[in-house]
């Protein structure tokens, strides 16, 4: 039996989309966590540890869920070079990111965490799994006019590493070795048997 309440720890629209791509209409819930990089966190921690932060901030908001609905939550980021590639800060700082993978080969690592909220609930009773999804992307050596015309159109703006791989980019892109879902930012596919593996189908 699919179950009648998906919370999406997550205020992104990709994410939101990937769902509903698979016929799951979430209620989303944004958590407010802070984001930065504690000192010597690999890439792969790094996404682990917010996923997971998202969902308990999630199941510990009151009202937030109900029980015995299934919580989502993820965070992506991009690395190159052992560096994790956030969000940028501005226009510069995307166009900085986007010299650095142009022509290149980087990592994208999504972390996602799915729990299904038991009786306590407000993170005290709930039974969950949290994964780290990996995927190579290699990028074209872009001509720079691309590059410059793709931050003007603002796209870049909130995303990890500079750019959305299911948008503007993504003629910018040559291979990917992995989960495109993942590089978006959410592996649909892996979440649904994850979900199914803790008793509640997604669908």
């Amino acid at each position: 039996m699919a179950t009648t309440h998906v919370v999406l720890g997550s205020g992104s629209p990709r994410r939101l989309e990937l769902l509903r791509a698979i016929g799951v209409e979430p209620r989303v819930v944004s958590p407010d966590i802070d984001e930065s990089v504690m000192p010597a966190e690999s890439p792969v921690d790094y996404v682990r540890r917010l996923a997971s932060a998202k969902l308990d901030a999630v199941m510990r908001e009151v009202g937030a869920v109900s029980v015995g609905a299934v919580v989502i939550a993820a965070d992506t980021t991009v690395e190159i070079d052992g560096e994790i590639l956030g969000k940028p800060v501005d226009d510069a700082d995307a166009m900085a990111m986007l010299m650095r993978l142009r022509g290149r080969e980087h990592r994208v690592h999504t972390g996602f965490a799915v729990a299904v909220a038991g009786p306590g609930c407000r993170g005290v009773d709930w039974e969950g799994h949290v994964e780290v999804v990996s995927s190579t992307v290699e990028f074209r050596a872009v001509p720079i006019p691309d590059l410059i015309a793709y931050v003007d159109s603002g796209e870049p703006r909130d995303k990890a590493g500079a750019y959305a791989i299911q948008g503007g980019a993504a003629g910018f892109v040559a291979r990917v070795d992995g989960d495109i879902d993942a590089v978006i930012g959410l592996p649909v596919a892996r979440v649904s048997a994850v979900a199914a593996s803790l008793g509640s189908p997604l669908i």
